[in-house]
């Protein structure tokens, strides 16, 4: 990759990705796009076990707090197994609780039990703390510095195919078809309704049994790559402390955004075949499915797109210019009814897509050797997914799932607001970028 000085000569830029990672790179790339596999199945089985467990909204949101609850238990964990273990066995760990989760959910379709399922949930959401928190420090810490955002945000496109894919296979393999008034379930016999309810609860079968087979011959891949390990880093402090990592006002404004982005994020997509069935309710949940992965469809296209501005506008200002423009389509969603409240939600994935890496690379930038903690305590933020998508799932319950979508409303202001006050000069002295 070569760039113009200011003078018009050519000089040579960083490389995005070093030769010696690319490999290593390639290999961890593709983690992006199976852990999202399971994050956006979640928002499927918010909607399957509503039918196949007799739950409400609320009772299925779960699901989620089940699965971002491990961000609690297992961030500082698996940031002190990257740190000790090194990135590839941190990765390997990962995988095979992945797929040990997803293996549990056979058994737990065969008897039908709810907490079984959370459990297996938790199990799965564990691993895939161990894959975010080393899979995203080895993309970001693998390259020159000034290329992190563009570097993770490649990866993460990745992430975004993984998210377009999976309400496919939930729409295909675990949604039926078969969709129940209340009038009439409650004309079925109770052995009719039984019945119904087991065939809706073993729709999950095939599609997790082969997830866990496609990890396990992605952990052996892992096995037998070598994993050239990340050219150190200079540290303002020297060491790898709470207080360290908190002396810097990127680090803490990046915690703060993080959190309500992530929040906002599962929220949105959760709720999003409910308020596509309330909003439009001749609209079929096989359809509804597949709006949703024409709107993550988008997720992953913006990622590649913001990859791409990030060389013209500096990550903090691009960040913040999505984030006001979130606040106008939500705004939209929740003052119109059809398919143009539809459509301003689905749109919504867009100008998520650059969010979480930005806001990742942007709270590591300054941390050097500290990088580890402050991963893992980024990656912590995500037990948001176990706070907000609850909230809107029982303000639906007692208002309507159009209305829950104020939550995710107020999470987006919480980033811009983020941008503005995480570019100042930040608390350890260091000069950082300002929102334009």
């Amino acid at each position: 990759m070569r760039v113009l000085s200011a003078s018009g000569s050519s000089m040579n830029a960083p490389r995005v990705v070093p030769r010696q990672y690319v490999t290593a790179f390639i290999l961890v790339t593709s983690l992006f796009f199976m852990w999202a596999i399971a994050h956006n199945l979640n928002d499927i089985l918010i909607r399957q076990f509503q039918k196949a467990l007799d739950l409400s909204r609320g009772q299925a949101s779960f699901v989620q707090v089940s699965f971002y609850l491990a961000y609690a238990f297992a961030a500082i964990p698996a940031g002190y197994a990257m740190k000790r273990l090194g990135f590839k066995r941190a990765i390997l760990t990962g995988l095979l609780l992945y797929a040990l989760g997803a293996a549990m959910f056979y058994p737990a379709a065969e008897v039908g039990n709810y907490s079984f399922f959370l459990v297996a949930l938790f199990i799965i959401a564990i691993g895939i703390v161990f894959l975010e928190t080393s899979g995203s420090g080895y993309i970001t810490l693998v390259g020159d510095p000034s290329t992190a955002a563009r570097r993770i945000n490649f990866a993460q496109s990745f992430n975004g195919l993984g998210g377009f894919i999976a309400p496919l296979i939930g729409g295909v393999f675990i949604f039926s078809g078969i969709e129940h008034t209340p009038e009439a379930i409650a004309a079925l016999s109770p052995q009719a309704l039984q019945e119904y309810r087991v065939l809706e609860a073993r729709q999950v079968q095939v599609p997790y049994l082969s997830l866990a087979g496609i990890l396990v011959l992605v952990a052996l891949l892992v096995a037998v790559t070598r994993f050239p390990a990340p050219r150190a880093r200079a540290s303002a402090t020297g060491k790898a402390t709470l207080a360290g990592v908190f002396a810097y006002r990127s680090f803490v404004w990046a915690i703060v955004a993080q959190f309500f982005y992530v929040g906002a994020q599962i929220g949105v997509w959760s709720y999003f075949i409910d308020f596509t069935k309330e909003v439009t309710p001749l609209t079929p949940e096989k359809t509804a499915a597949f709006y949703l992965s024409a709107s993550l469809l988008s997720f992953m296209v913006g990622r590649f797109i913001g990859t791409y501005l990030m060389k013209f506008v500096a990550p903090r200002t691009l960040l913040g210019i999505y984030a006001l423009i979130n606040i106008g389509l939500v705004t939209i969603a929740l003052g119109t009814s059809g398919m143009t409240a539809v459509f301003a939600v689905g749109a919504t994935s867009f100008f998520m897509s650059i969010m979480f890496p930005t806001i990742y690379a942007l709270g590591l930038e300054h941390l050097g050797d500290q990088a580890e903690m402050g991963s893992s305590l980024i990656i912590m933020t995500i037990i948001s997914g176990a706070i907000i998508p609850p909230t809107m799932g029982y303000l639906s319950d007692v208002q309507s799932v159009q209305w829950a979508y104020a939550v995710p409303l107020v999470c987006y202001g919480m980033v811009w607001i983020s941008t503005r006050l995480g570019g100042r000069e930040s608390r350890a002295g260091r000069a950082v970028e300002q929102p334009a």
